[in-house]
């Protein structure tokens, strides 16, 4: 009776053991699962972002030399119209992440710094030049920079870069809702996502 008795508790202890390695392994197998596909949407939503604006402007360009004394000089102007094309882009293949899966957190570490592009289509209208002060490629290029740094600087003060940040909330969330349906946690910078909107509260 004590023989028979011995052997069902053995009998227990060896089904439980193969029963709790069993979970044990499903349950990993399910964690791995789970890493696998976090990586692999991290990956598929490393895409460019672009927002992009059309931008146009005219300018007017004099320039003026004098010779002999002062007593003579010679003058060069322009009318320029621009019509601009800008974008901004966020590579979001550059986003650093780290993966805890003790803890089951996804932690974005870096989100790289978006990029403004501006592609000018410069038209010169009404050039007069007098022969001792004609236009060259030093005036075109200096030209084309002040174009450039000026239609920068209307560009950094306008809707697109507000725009552009918006699209990048809009693809970061992406990541939250992956994250959360799984049971996962996301950070940025130390700080937990817990909703959606908490993108909006942050400094990206």
């Amino acid at each position: 009776m004590r023989n028979i008795f011995l052997g069902i508790i053995i009998a227990f202890v060896i089904v439980f053991g193969l029963r709790y390695c069993e979970n044990k392994k499903d349950n990993r197998e399910v964690l791995e699962a789970n890493t696998a596909l976090i990586q692999k949407e991290l990956k598929n939503v490393g895409k460019l972002i672009v927002t992009e604006g059309s931008y146009a402007q005219v300018f007017s360009y004099n320039d003026s030399k004098k010779f002999y004394f002062d007593v003579l000089s010679a003058r060069k102007k322009a009318l320029i119209v621009v019509n601009a094309k800008a974008t901004i882009a966020y590579d979001l293949s550059k986003v650093q992440t780290e993966i805890d899966e003790n803890t089951k957190t996804v932690r974005i570490t870096n989100i790289p710094e978006p990029e403004l592009s501006i592609n000018p289509n410069i038209e010169y209208y009404d050039m007069q030049q007098d022969y001792l002060n004609q236009f060259s490629a030093t005036d075109y290029n200096k030209i084309k920079k002040r174009i450039e740094k000026s239609l920068r600087k209307k560009i950094e003060a306008s809707e697109l870069q507000t725009n552009a940040e918006n699209r990048l909330i809009s693809e970061l969330q992406k990541i939250y809702i992956l994250t959360n349906s799984m049971g996962w946690t996301l950070e940025y910078n130390g700080s937990p996502i817990q909703e959606e909107n908490d993108f909006q509260k942050l400094k990206l």
